[in-house]
């Protein structure tokens, strides 16, 4: 039997399953299914266990082995400053043990961390001198080093007379 449309013969309805298209619509969610149970598959096989029962002692027992392997820290020593009149500096360590070889005392003003001023003390008997540089009124940062320990940072207003670091200072 001819279609009257067109001059080729009509062919026979093919069944569904021998059709491409229900197969590439079906092709996605099979592969998320077979993913799937693979994914659980490995899931099911290698526990690993990673979480112990007593995380919580071990971290504990971890902290402590640290705490106890931990090196002691080298004591900082303190620093009393003092200024005469004629702009001599002279500094007193407090706990320093073994003097250290060279003293810098360093100012900087806050904002200006380029600009800095620096006196290289001498040891003279037990304390260590220098002569104060001409340093504005103000703010400064002052900061002591020796080539062993640095005394943490401190901030004075100019002009001072008494100045104390480290463990000295009564904050500390």
């Amino acid at each position: 039997m001819k279609n009257r449309a067109s001059s080729f013969p009509a062919d026979a309805p093919r069944p569904w399953h021998r059709e491409r298209w229900p197969w590439l619509i079906m092709a996605g969610p099979i592969a998320v299914v077979l993913a799937c149970i693979a994914s659980a598959w490995l899931a099911a096989k290698s526990d690993d266990g990673l979480v112990a029962q007593d995380y919580y002692k071990q971290g504990l027992l971890i902290n402590q082995k640290l705490r106890r392997d931990a090196p002691e820290p080298a004591p900082v020593p303190g620093a009393g400053v003092s200024v005469s009149s004629d702009r001599g500096i002279h500094v007193r360590l407090a706990d320093a043990g073994v003097p250290p070889q060279r003293l810098r005392l360093t100012f900087v003003r806050p904002g200006e961390r380029t600009r800095s001023e620096r006196v290289d003390l001498a040891l003279s008997g037990d304390e260590w001198v220098g002569t104060l540089p001409e340093l504005a009124n103000g703010r400064w940062i002052v900061a002591m080093e020796s080539e062993r320990w640095q005394l943490p940072i401190t901030v004075v207003v100019v002009p001072f007379t008494r100045l104390m670091l480290g463990s000295a200072a009564p904050h500390s």
